[in-house]
């Protein structure tokens, strides 16, 4: 019985869709408020559709992800404006020859501090490489933890972590956002698995709801909102806690005085264990795998 194919009594939403396309020529079939509903663009979106294309914008990626099986994820933030150490060199040595030109130019000398800290940033890019390489490698072949590495998709840090998922021909997903500015996402997504926001409240359902483990590179507004975000929840128990890494102490310290809110009671002592300070990504690894119970010893038979 499991082998009979069940036939639906009406028809589906796609082969009505194909039999109004071939609707009669005349005032009434041209008017726009004859077209199906979700056949009809300019009425989805229509400010009144907003609740609408939200859920949308929630149910296509949940679909997806769920189809290729991507259950668990280990979710990588970090700011777009990290170079990797080889673009970072030659933005450098390139200034480096343009100066030899112009050796009075005031700009060429600012671009060469302004380069010379990429070059410094440009180590967090390599950081996150290794660490999703990390993620991918054993849970590709560890069929019990099956973690996927998850970024906003972008460039930067993001690129770095889909990259290294990529390397190890692990299964990688990207939320991209669309931006005033162009924003396209980077080349190293698996593209059936690389979606496009338009709410970025949607978007951050999607970062949490199968988030493991939460990693966070230095980085500017973007990386504190979606950081704050997470911190918030678990703090205030909206979600269960969930591992939350901070790579580079130095940065985070100084970007938040986090001493500065306790003192001022603002927020409370254990509040301050929600995150943990990481410099590498075998650090970062090892406390993953603990935290989460990963038996890496799986991953080597």
């Amino acid at each position: 019985m499991s082998d009979v194919k069940k036939v639906k009594p009406y028809p589906t939403a796609e082969e009505d869709l194909r039999s109004s396309s071939k609707k009669v020529d005349s005032p009434q079939a041209r008017s726009s408020s004859y077209q199906l509903a979700y056949a009809d663009q300019e009425f989805l979106l229509r400010d009144e559709l907003r609740p609408v294309r939200m859920q949308l914008e929630l149910l296509k990626p949940e679909l997806m992800l769920q189809e290729y099986g991507i259950e668990q994820t280990v979710v990588i933030f970090g700011s777009t404006r990290i170079v990797s150490p080889d673009e970072a060199i030659k933005e450098v040595e390139k200034a480096k020859k343009e100066i030899l030109h112009n050796p009075d130019d005031p700009e060429l000398m600012r671009k060469i501090t302004h380069f010379g800290k990429h070059l410094a940033r440009s180590r967090y890019y390599d950081e996150a490489r290794q660490f999703a390489r990390l993620v991918a490698e054993t849970c590709e072949l560890c069929c019990k933890c099956r973690f996927f590495v998850m970024t906003g998709g972008g460039p930067g840090i993001m690129e770095a972590a889909n990259r290294g998922a990529s390397e190890s021909n692990a299964k990688n997903v990207g939320l991209n956002i669309v931006l005033p500015f162009e924003q396209r996402p980077n080349p190293y997504i698996t593209p059936e698995l690389c979606f496009q926001f338009h709410y970025f409240a949607a978007r951050k359902m999607h970062f949490l709801m199968r988030a493991r483990a939460m990693v966070a590179f230095p980085g500017g507004f973007g990386t504190m909102d979606e950081l704050f975000e997470s911190l918030t929840l678990i703090q205030t128990r909206k979600i269960k806690p969930i591992p939350v890494l901070l790579f580079g102490r130095e940065f985070w310290e100084k970007a938040i005085n986090f001493d500065f809110l306790l003192e001022e009671e603002v927020i409370s002592p254990d509040d301050l264990h929600i995150f943990r300070f990481v410099e590498t990504a075998q650090e970062a690894w090892q406390i993953l795998t603990k935290e989460l119970g990963i038996d890496v010893s799986e991953s080597k038979k």
